[in-house]
């Protein structure tokens, strides 16, 4: 929790893709306040980048943003270098991350960032918003964890209000909404809720074999998650585990697999 007297922290990252000679090279890059990038060498024709926050974490009062384009015939793979950490705000407070992503025609992105974890008395506002040419591409995952396992941790005081919204060709395709506050240990403890889970993952994955990867990821994931055929090129999963460790051991192979490839290497570390 930062002390009421210091600065509120805000970061705003614009990077864009372009095509030269068959690869996806960096077409635009801005970066402010305590958002960097990070640009790791690569062997294949995508465009890596990996988003920083300096500030090591979101409080009330913080406005983080992303905006990030893939120009036509591109891929940009954006992940973060670590899992962001949503702390305990100041009463009447709300941090804000407001993320915009645009996949221009026969572009693809792939938007893995690490999890963000929840800890006691955050409040979080944070928005994905996801703007599709006819025929772009798109991988999504957005992995949440509700306080540190391992640490004992329990979210008796939470705000969160999270939103997915996809778009193609202005028409929505898929928007999904979140809100939770108050008792969020007690909350997903409930049967019908979660069953006491702790860490839960949304993940899309919009291109032209998403109908023939339904059955092999059906065949990869737990009792505790689900695959979905949305129209002929859309597939959603969710997935709900005790800890981030078994989130992450359900959800690897499963984005290894759509992505075609191994996974950044921050995800790794």
């Amino acid at each position: 929790m930062r002390h009421p007297q210091q600065p509120r922290a805000r970061g705003r990252m614009v990077v864009s893709s372009k095509l030269a000679r068959g690869r996806s090279v960096l077409g635009q890059l801005h970066q402010a306040g305590s958002s960097k990038c990070l640009f790791p060498r690569g062997s294949g024709t995508a465009l890596d980048a990996v988003v920083l926050n300096t500030a090591g974490g979101v409080t009330g009062g913080d406005q983080y943003s992303v905006t990030a384009t893939a120009e036509a015939g591109t891929t940009l793979c954006l992940t973060t270098q670590a899992c962001e950490r949503a702390y305990r705000a100041q009463t009447g407070e709300v941090g804000q991350l407001r993320n915009t992503l645009t996949v221009g025609p026969q572009a693809r992105i792939d938007w893995l960032p690490q999890e963000t974890i929840l800890f006691d008395g955050a409040a979080l506002d944070r928005r994905l918003q996801i703007d599709m040419a006819a025929d772009a591409q798109l991988l999504m995952v957005e992995p949440l964890v509700f306080g540190r396992a391992a640490m004992g941790e329990r979210l008796h005081s939470l705000h969160l209000r999270d939103r997915i919204m996809i778009n193609r060709n202005g028409v929505p395709l898929y928007h999904d909404a979140i809100v939770l506050s108050g008792d969020a240990t007690a909350h997903l403890a409930k049967p019908h809720v979660a069953q006491g889970a702790g860490a839960m993952a949304a993940m899309v994955y919009i291109a032209p074999d998403a109908a023939g990867q339904l059955a092999p990821v059906r065949a990869m994931l737990p009792d505790t998650a689900g695959a979905s055929l949305i129209g002929d090129d859309m597939l959603v999963a969710r997935f709900l585990a005790i800890d981030s460790f078994e989130l992450r051991r359900s959800l690897l192979p499963v984005l290894i697999r759509l992505k075609g490839g191994p996974l950044p290497r921050t995800w790794m570390i």
